[in-house]
């Protein structure tokens, strides 16, 4: 089994990738492989809402210069996928926004690329915000029909400088059960194949509440 990891911050080594390795570490331990990919310092172009995936259905969006379609695939191919950013305004990332928005919107597009896979999300913050980060990137898992694992409290983890999430004992906790009850979860869906059939994926029912 794999899951991928998808961090939003522009800093590759800061706090956020402390947290989401603190989780790595878990999967690893579980004997799940882990990738994590640092997004965040990158320039990654907002979704322009052209609606050119749910016309092509390639599995791509239609900006492929920024190497957004390939993480697409990894994700597609991953068991678990884990989301993690640093908090903006209250916030995720800018990058993080812009890189959501096309990878979900393409795994809408084509029936549910994410669906049934096993998610989880995790904040790095100086101070407040964090609850409202998570719950923005929780709300790209559920509205994807995964199965979205928890820990005994918000998974956000203190911290300013590079490192200083290291020096919040009850996050280190926070995400290393997040990471353990990911594997249990991950083990769960895996051992379930064959033996409980999933629900059918149902073509999506839209309605405009403009008559």
């Amino acid at each position: 089994m794999k899951v991928i990891a998808i961090n939003g911050s522009p800093k590759k080594d800061g706090n956020t990738a402390q947290a989401m390795k603190l989780v790595c570490d878990e999967l690893e331990a579980a004997g799940i492989e882990t990738e994590i990919i640092c997004i965040g310092n990158k320039l990654i172009r907002g979704c322009m809402g052209c609606g050119k995936c749910f016309k092509n259905r390639d599995e791509k969006c239609i900006f492929g210069e920024d190497g957004v379609n390939d993480i697409i695939q990894k994700m597609k191919d991953a068991d678990g996928i884990l989301l993690g950013s640093p908090v903006h305004y209250s916030g995720v990332s800018g990058a993080m926004k812009s890189f959501l928005d096309r990878a979900f919107y393409v795994s809408d597009a084509n029936r549910g690329l994410f669906a049934r896979k096993v998610g989880a999300s995790v904040a790095a913050v100086r101070r407040s915000g964090g609850i409202t980060t998570i719950d923005q990137l929780n709300r790209y898992l559920s509205y994807s029909e995964m199965l979205i694992s928890s820990s005994n409290y918000w998974t956000v983890i203190h911290g300013t400088m590079p490192g200083e999430v290291l020096q919040d004992e009850e996050g280190i906790q926070i995400v290393r059960i997040l990471g353990k009850n990911m594997a249990w979860l991950l083990n769960l869906v895996e051992n379930g194949k064959g033996a409980v059939t999933a629900p059918e994926m149902e073509k999506k029912t839209m309605t405009n509440f403009i008559r």
